[in-house]
């Protein structure tokens, strides 16, 4: 069932609460110029390094022996990745010789969701209704139900039991005669589910704490359901436990009565290694290991991916993700300078609060106005900026901007008068 709070603002605080955002609006529309600003910095010299990059890579028959004369280059070269290294997950006793073991943790929890509506009221005054809504979740990290705020609703969360999400790796990962650098293997994601065999003393201590864990929630169990079979994600059935609380299935260590029916507090923790692999590296040599190539402009790059690829696929993907993440910037960087404007120009709806219907009309003419001067704005600093970074394209927006400016003042001055005028007529 739902839970409602309902909060009311007075004229007053509102007004109070509107100019102080002003001071934030502020620190925001510069945060925001910035951010456009640097943005397109960083999209041109990416862009630059990336052709420098390309135009100094080689291509490197195999990694299968030290090249001398090849020392210092840039180089692109496809070969497995691989290591004889073993790791050890202390807490549960299991190990594997991977490139990486992982050990990831899910909580079966009430989770807390909230809808807010306002309404404003004749005088300035704004009740707030917020209605909170809570269903059970697989979650990453355990929730603190204290902070519910449906009474009926706190401390309902518990764990059976408290486990750290942890990502082991190897320190030698060779690639041919070569060594791999761990900012470069940590891009290997050639992951695979890893079966966990545990031993019986250990389980039945697992079971003992989790049945501890589970009776110090719910009280004591007086009645021990029948062992059932556990479905795995492909459908098939698994031996039951004979265990009460723990059971183990494949990659997975489940906390819990019965893990096709979970319960609050259930805990389920998953197993996963990184194994050899075909990668495909771009970085610059240096003796019997790799480094980050530099660019003339001081932006680095070295970059592993998975399979054979040639280089003029990898430059042409580099080069791609930088323009999408040129774009997200650049429409983040917009819409947060829009936004910033409409908190400093904000207080002008809520002074005129006191008449709802009013204060509506002014705030649509306020947020137009806002959108307005702030997509030109983001625009000029775009120009300036590619001014600055690349002059021919920084003048083509400015000029953009210029015919917007000229659109939207001018042009919608004329057309006022013209209205005007016939209004007049009549």
């Amino acid at each position: 069932m739902a839970y409602t709070e309902t909060k009311t603002t007075g004229y007053g605080t509102r007004v109070k609460n509107s100019c102080g955002s002003i001071v934030t609006g502020i620190v925001l529309f510069f945060a925001a110029t910035a951010l456009l600003w640097w943005n397109e910095g960083r999209a041109v010299k990416t862009a630059d390094m990336l052709e420098e990059a390309q135009g100094a890579c080689v291509e490197m028959a195999n990694p299968d022996k030290v090249d001398r004369s090849m020392d210092g280059e840039l180089v692109c070269v496809s070969g497995l990745a691989t290591t004889e290294d073993s790791l050890v997950d202390e807490q549960y006793g299991i190990g594997a010789k991977a490139i990486s073991l992982q050990r990831r943790v899910e909580y079966y929890q009430y989770v807390e969701q909230s809808e807010t509506k306002k309404e404003d009221k004749l005088g300035g005054k704004q009740v707030e209704t917020t209605t909170y809504t809570y269903k059970k979740e697989w979650v990453s990290s355990p929730i603190e139900s204290s902070e519910f705020h449906d009474p009926a609703y706190q401390n309902k969360n518990t764990v059976l039991a408290t486990v750290e999400k942890q990502d082991l790796w190897a320190e030698n990962v060779t690639f041919g005669a070569y060594k791999l650098t761990p900012a470069l293997f940590h891009s290997i994601s050639s992951k695979e589910a890893f079966d966990v065999v545990l031993s019986d003393d250990m389980l039945r201590q697992m079971d003992k704490d989790a049945k501890t864990a589970y009776e110090r929630f719910y009280g004591a169990v007086t009645t021990t359901a029948k062992p059932q079979a556990v479905t795995d994600s492909t459908g098939t059935a698994t031996e039951p436990s004979p265990y009460d609380f723990i059971h183990v299935n494949k990659n997975e260590i489940y906390y819990g009565r019965t893990p096709n029916a979970p319960e609050v507090g259930d805990v389920k923790v998953t197993f996963e290694i990184i194994v050899p692999a075909k990668v495909t590296v771009i970085a610059q040599t240096a003796e019997d290991t790799f480094k980050p190539f530099k660019a003339k402009n001081g932006k680095t790059f070295e970059t592993l991916v998975m399979g054979k690829k040639t280089a003029d696929e990898i430059f042409e993907s580099e080069n791609s993700a930088n323009s999408t993440w040129t774009w997200i910037l650049r429409i983040a960087g917009i819409f947060l300078v829009i936004f910033s404007l409409k908190m400093v120009f904000g207080f002008i709806e809520t002074i005129l609060k006191v008449v709802p219907f009013v204060s509506n009309i002014v705030g649509w003419g306020v947020g137009i106005v806002c959108t307005i001067v702030g997509f030109v704005w983001s625009i000029i600093v775009i120009a300036i900026a590619w001014i600055f970074y690349r002059p021919l394209l920084g003048i083509t927006l400015l000029v953009i901007a210029g015919l917007l400016i000229w659109l939207f003042a001018f042009k919608g001055k004329d057309k006022l008068k013209e209205l005007a005028n016939k209004k007049n007529q009549e």
